[in-house]
């Protein structure tokens, strides 16, 4: 079993940034596909970014790309994701997630979910 936590979510003025963390506990993520997701007052949870378990390959949605970037330190067992020039519409709870690696990159399922992280953005 994995546990996820987020941390580093808050209230920002628009254009400012933020770093939101994931941290892992009960196993090692260095096998694990890791993903951001949000989800916005009324609206389906939706992906944001995906990090492969090496670190390499990566994914953006097309709403965050140049904006967001997601990194992974598997040695403190811990995703990163790094939010910059953020605007209004990015508000929403952040959901971090892991993939055991079975499915593929980018999987079409994750297999673990934290508890979420506000981030508000004001205008």
């Amino acid at each position: 079993q994995v546990q996820l936590v987020e941390s580093g979510g808050g209230l920002v003025q628009a254009g400012g940034s933020l770093r939101l963390s994931c941290s892992a506990s009960g196993r090692t993520l260095r096998t694990y596909t890791m993903g951001w997701f949000r989800q916005a007052p009324g609206k389906e949870r939706e992906f944001v970014a995906t990090i492969s378990w090496s670190g390499g390959p990566t994914l953006y949605a097309n709403s965050v790309k140049g904006r967001f970037t997601i990194s992974r330190d598997n040695g403190k067992n811990t995703v990163y994701l790094q939010m910059n020039s953020l605007k209004p519409e990015d508000t929403a709870v952040y959901y971090c997630a892991a993939e055991q690696g079975r499915r593929g990159f980018p999987p079409s399922e994750y297999d673990y979910w934290g508890q979420g992280t506000q981030v508000t953005v004001s205008s």
